[in-house]
């Protein structure tokens, strides 16, 4: 079927009608580029539409989603990806219809026997080799065509025909069996490891692929004499030419690793050649772009062109390619999943010389999580912090037992690199986003998805690297993805997208304007006294003003001024030192000053807004304003003036009073707190009083103390409070608010309506 299709290839007189099924993955789109520019008619189908599809379409391509029997009614010849089953509705009835079918390589194999082929193959190192040997040869002068596993931006696109070019250079996929359809005038061989295992039965059914390959192969075999199978396999074969760091045909010597490239002399055959800097890190790639080097002397290209070439490639996406870069952080990510494939890429990235290396690992099949997991945890050793996410499974049924936890449990015996489980990749950078330090290098390692997890992280440092800009010198910390239940008095809550803590008005007011100019959502907490952040977190900003101006407190006569991050606590306090009364009732307030002006807190029949002499706030129009208590509407648990603007700081008034005196009252407060409120985490008062009767009270009386949902429960001190008892997230909290409020309104037809702050997304969704 090879040798017939390849026939109809070469007759432009008459186009071919070919279907893709699946052809929105990289290697059935590269086949496609092909068809189309050889000028044949292309067709294809996958399950959704994506950019790639919609590319295609550009270029040519007739596509539908999702496959269907009629997209195969009128074609010559359907391809399938490896992803598409038997059952497939087009497939099955393309067979139906005796419209012959044929794997993804077959047809890559069709169209290599219209060119001299130079095939790479290898357990690693395919895509960068390939797309290097491709770039060599068209800036040295010989253009040939290519078909590469990723989009490579030196090249263009991930394949390309060229028709008046003799070669045609191609990734060969030893993954199933598929490499010994080919029969190239050159060979590549990169390195021969036990791999994909879920389909050979080890390392001696590869070799035989391998050795297919090689026999099949017209004019020139070139191998890494570093690998022992590849050396085995090709060193006694005549005319082979052999690449490595010593005894072999080409040679590097003097290797200087730079930061993002590295150089090295190329030494042929005990003659100097010439020196290269690669435009791309790491010692591995010094191999393959010998590899490259061979071909391109043995194709006669000149030696000066063939160094120019290298100077200016740039790598194949994800392969180790950069996604951020800043002063700051530097985000790499890399196909790597293998454990061969891992140390170089974090061998590589120590040449930078970060002050850490952070590692994203999505393990690749479950199989190879089980066979290679010693490996892994081996090769990891070289990271300075790991988070490993569940396993991809790359269409393999699970492995009972094996999965993310089986490499941390690696890493762990075989070194003191620090380790962790982060299961689910969609809440993975939260984690590592949250633990980064300055100067770190991020690395998202794996075949899967795991890249998403890099991109949203590098979006979001962007956004905080610019708001760093902004905001010049102005003191302020900033952190990604800060857990709100580290300040939340309830402990419980996701992560805040933005979290910002400024620490001067002025670097407040910039801040807010920040976020505002660009339509992020922007919430200023204080100390989560009376917030219920859930579990999916706080999108967009969170602005904490704690430290610097907003943590200052000043005495002035019978008046204390406190910024609006300081404790209500610490006026009481500050109040007492200086023999100021009227502040006793705050030392039973859980909260700081600017939640308190915002909700107008109180306590034993006082109220914020009682002793309130002035508030100095930020308004909507981003300027300081300060107002006096006259101007300044306060409701019950309610200031509508502090819904829209933000309290910096304000002056409330006490009276001269005796130490004696107000020591008793705060003895009071205490003992009042003490035994009508739990010691447990809560929110303070759940919900607001209804008319005639507490909410505490009528809890009591519904008899829902003691009440459950996992581990939030409703206090057997006070029916207003729910406690967490440990662990207990927002959801459990919600659950067990809502089951009060039904019974409520239920029994004794009572709308209980929340006096704490709800905020935040349910389910992760940043």
């Amino acid at each position: 079927m090879i040798e017939a299709l390849s026939k109809k290839l070469l007759n432009r007189a008459k186009p071919v009608r070919v279907h893709l099924l699946g052809v929105a993955g990289s290697g059935m789109s590269g086949l496609a580029l092909l068809l189309m520019e050889m000028g044949h008619s292309v067709s294809g189908s996958d399950r959704v539409t994506s950019g790639e599809t919609e590319r295609l379409q550009g270029l040519g391509l007739r596509f539908s989603s999702p496959h269907s029997a009629e997209a195969v009614a009128e074609v010559d010849v359907v391809v399938y990806s490896s992803a598409i089953r038997a059952d497939n509705v087009a497939r099955a009835a393309a067979e139906a219809r005796r419209i012959p079918t044929m794997r993804r390589a077959e047809c890559l194999a069709a169209i290599l026997q219209t060119k001299k082929a130079v095939v790479i193959s290898g357990t690693h190192g395919k895509t960068t080799t390939s797309a290097m040997c491709a770039h060599v040869l068209r800036k040295g002068g010989k253009p040939a065509s290519h078909y590469v596993g990723a989009e490579i931006p030196v090249l263009g696109a991930n394949a390309r025909w060229e028709e008046a070019s003799e070669y045609m250079v191609a990734e060969g996929d030893e993954s199933d069996g598929t490499l010994a359809l080919y029969r190239p005038s050159h060979s590549i061989v990169l390195n021969i490891e036990a791999e994909h295992l879920d389909f050979y039965a080890g390392l001696e059914e590869i070799k035989v692929v391998f050795q297919t390959l090689l026999d099949q192969t017209s004019e020139r075999v070139i191998y890494c004499g570093e690998d022992v199978t590849a050396r085995e396999l090709c060193g006694k074969r005549e005319g082979a030419i052999s690449y490595g760091w010593s005894d072999a045909a080409f040679v590097a010597s003097k290797v200087t690793e730079g930061r993002g490239v590295v150089s090295f002399d190329v030494v042929k055959r005990g003659v100097m050649l010439g020196r290269v800097e690669l435009g791309i890190p790491g010692r591995h790639n010094v191999l393959n772009a010998l590899a490259a080097i061979a071909l391109a002397d043995d194709l006669g290209v000149d030696f000066n062109l063939v160094a120019r070439s290298l100077a200016s490639f740039a790598g194949a996406k994800r392969r180790f390619e950069t996604g951020y870069l800043s002063s700051r952080f530097r985000i790499i990510d890399d196909y790597g999943h293998h454990p061969t494939e891992i140390a170089a890429t974090l061998q590589t990235a120590r040449s930078l010389k970060p002050e850490r290396i952070v590692v994203l690992f999505q393990p690749h099949r479950f199989s190879r999580t089980q066979r290679l997991a010693e490996e892994f945890g081996e090769a990891l050793q070289a990271a300075d912090l790991v988070y490993v996410t569940d396993v991809y499974p790359a269409s393999e049924a699970p492995i009972e037992g094996v999965s993310g936890e089986t490499i941390v449990d690696a890493v762990k015996r075989h070194g003191e690199t620090e380790c962790h489980s982060v299961p689910s990749l969609a809440s993975a950078h939260h984690v590592v986003g949250n633990a980064l330090e300055v100067g770190d290098l991020i690395i998202t390692l794996g075949a899967g998805n795991v890249h998403e997890a890099g991109k949203k992280l590098g979006r979001d440092l962007r956004v905080l690297e610019e708001l760093r800009l902004e905001l010049g010198g102005e003191d302020v910390e900033t952190t990604l993805y800060e857990p709100m239940r580290r300040h939340t008095t309830m402990l419980v809550g996701g992560p805040a997208q933005y979290w910002v803590e400024p620490h001067t008005f002025t670097a407040f007011a910039k801040a807010v304007g920040f976020f505002k100019d660009r339509g992020i959502p922007l919430r200023v907490v204080g100390r989560g006294s009376n917030l219920l952040v859930r579990d999916g977190g706080v999108r967009g900003a969170v602005i904490h003003p704690a430290k610097g101006e907003f943590g200052e407190v000043r005495v002035e006569g019978e008046c204390i001024t406190a910024g609006a991050g300081v404790r209500f606590k610490k006026v009481a306090s500050v109040a007492q030192a200086a023999g100021i009364g009227g502040f006793e009732w705050m030392e039973g307030i859980p909260g700081n000053v600017g939640g308190g002006l915002r909700m107008n807190a109180g306590a034993m029949g006082t109220e914020t807004f009682d002793q309130v002499v002035s508030v100095t706030f930020l308004d909507e129009d981003g300027e300081v304003r300060t107002r006096g208590r006259e101007e300044i509407e306060a409701q019950y648990r309610n200031v509508p003036e502090l819904r829209r603007n933000y309290a910096l700081e304000a002056v409330f008034r006490g009276t001269k009073a005796g130490a004696e005196e107000i020591g008793r009252r705060m003895e009071e407060s205490k003992e009042k707190r003490r035994s009508s409120q739990p010691i447990a985490a809560s929110a303070g008062c759940i919900f607001k009083n209804p008319e005639g009767i507490g909410a505490g009270q009528l809890v009591d009386e519904l008899g829902l103390k003691g009440s459950r949902v996992g581990k939030a429960e409703v206090s057997a001190e006070h029916g207003n409070f729910i406690v967490n008892r440990g662990k207990a997230t927002a959801g459990e909290v919600q659950r067990l608010i809502e089951e009060i409020q039904k019974e409520a309104l239920k029994t004794r037809g009572v709308t209980l309506e929340t006096e704490v702050q709800i905020i935040g997304e349910d389910e992760v969704g940043f």
